[in-house]
């Protein structure tokens, strides 16, 4: 009896099986670590006056700053010792410095904390995109992205309504405040996956016992078709090459947009009346219940076509003016919100295909350090978005300018989208559609 030949749709199921999931949850308690300090800042304002919205601005900021230092050296490091190492030592360090900031009671602490936290998660995203290059192909990355970067609006969830029920339950217990709990709820958690990531991953495919020779072969061909397409093999040549730094540009202006919306999401609906804790974690919540969906059904679309530049290029453009609505409309609190939603699943919608991008023109030492490269240079949207929109809130008492800031920033991203279509989207014309 001859057996049926496997088929790449049946590989790459197993697959998705196999290493997503895992995946999904820890980028999801990364993120968290990343965003719930914003939902916290309400609470600690309130117990602590002296952390203003400009402390939080910069302590926010400044996570990014440390964060961005050290990812390329991570990535490439992470391509020599593999990613059970890199993603362990990642995810139990950044576990117990997020739990520490429950002890934070000075600005000094808090900048402290937050610095130590960006220098243990440096690496941490780059370094996963880096690892989930090993497994598939670039026709495939825009739906693997769409199921791993679902953490983003997952971990918004938990950050938002999530830990509003935490900080309503738990404050007085043990005599700690509510968000004091919070922190080492969310952040233990990293500790013990990391543990788990080490025992139930492999670095690769060649080191997967659960993949038979067959399923292998069909992993090995597909990336090889990927790595004959590739402009560059070394890191060097990575940074010579102008897609690496239109690609950074690009990325920048989707990552302001996302923690312009992440971050401040909370203090804009308590700036509009919503000053019950849980109805506003709650409405902070409700978009990336939107979002889910949304990005799922947008980088599903982009493999099928096997187009990156128009799913990238509208959401981009919709989330620009969708935080001009909100900012110009602040007056009418249910339009102004209803254009945040749009705002938050356009720009996460854009971030997600764009990570499709570079697994097509980079591999080898290329691909560590290109991936790490655009990350960092993105990641800097993560201190530049919350540090303008805190001082000119501090300033002017409102955050409107500082979202008018971030559609600046979108357009900047919308126009590299533009120029990159140029030199490297014009060429997914050749590329056929796949079946999912």
């Amino acid at each position: 009896m001859v057996e049926a030949r496997v088929t790449a749709k049946d590989v790459y199921r197993k697959v998705n099986r196999r290493i997503l999931p895992m995946l999904l949850i820890c980028y999801t308690f990364a993120y968290l670590d990343r965003v719930n300090i914003g939902f916290a800042k309400l609470h600690m304002q309130e117990d602590m006056p002296m952390l203003t919205d400009a402390v939080f601005g910069v302590a926010s900021g400044i996570f990014f700053l440390a964060y961005a230092t050290l990812e390329i050296p991570s990535n490439l490091l992470m391509n020599k010792i593999g990613a059970r190492r890199t993603i362990t030592r990642i995810m139990v360090l950044w576990g117990l410095a997020s739990s520490l900031t429950m002890f934070v009671t000075e600005p000094w602490q808090l900048y402290t904390l937050r610095i130590i936290l960006g220098i243990f998660e440096a690496g941490f995203a780059p370094g996963i995109i880096l690892y989930l290059t090993y497994w598939y192909p670039a026709k495939r990355m825009a739906a693997v992205m769409g199921v791993y970067m679902l953490a983003g609006p997952i971990g918004s969830i938990l950050g938002s309504g999530g830990s509003a029920l935490v900080i309503a339950g738990l404050d007085g217990v043990g005599g700690l405040s509510g968000w004091q709990w919070m922190f080492p709820i969310q952040g233990l958690p990293a500790v013990a996956l990391g543990i788990i990531f080490w025992k139930l991953m492999s670095d690769t495919p060649d080191e997967a016992k659960w993949l038979n020779k067959e399923e292998l072969a069909v992993i090995h061909r597909d990336r090889a078709e990927t790595e004959s397409n590739h402009t560059a093999s070394r890191f060097v040549d990575a940074l010579k090459n102008v897609q690496v730094h239109v690609m950074a540009l690009a990325y920048f202006g989707i990552m302001c947009g996302i923690y312009a919306t992440t971050f401040w999401m909370p203090t804009i609906l308590k700036e509009n009346g919503i000053e019950n804790n849980t109805a506003n974690g709650l409405l902070t919540a409700l978009p990336y219940f939107v979002t889910i969906p949304v990005m799922v059904l947008l980088t599903r679309s982009s493999d099928r076509s096997q187009d990156r530049f128009w799913h990238a290029l509208v959401p981009t453009l919709l989330a620009a003016v969708a935080l001009v609505a909100a900012a110009v409309l602040s007056a009418n609190f249910w339009i102004s919100y209803l254009a945040l939603c749009v705002a938050v699943f356009s720009v996460w919608g854009a971030y997600t295909v764009f990570w499709a991008v570079p697994s097509k023109a980079f591999g080898g030492t290329a691909a560590a350090g290109g991936i790490a490269y655009i990350n960092t240079m993105g990641i800097l949207g993560g201190f530049v978005a919350p540090m303008i929109i805190g001082f000119v809130k501090t300033a002017t008492g409102s955050t409107e300018g500082g979202l008018l800031t971030m559609v600046g920033l979108l357009i900047l991203s919308a126009g590299a989208l533009v120029v990159l279509k140029k030199v490297l989207f014009d060429k997914e014309k050749e590329e056929a559609p796949i079946e999912l």
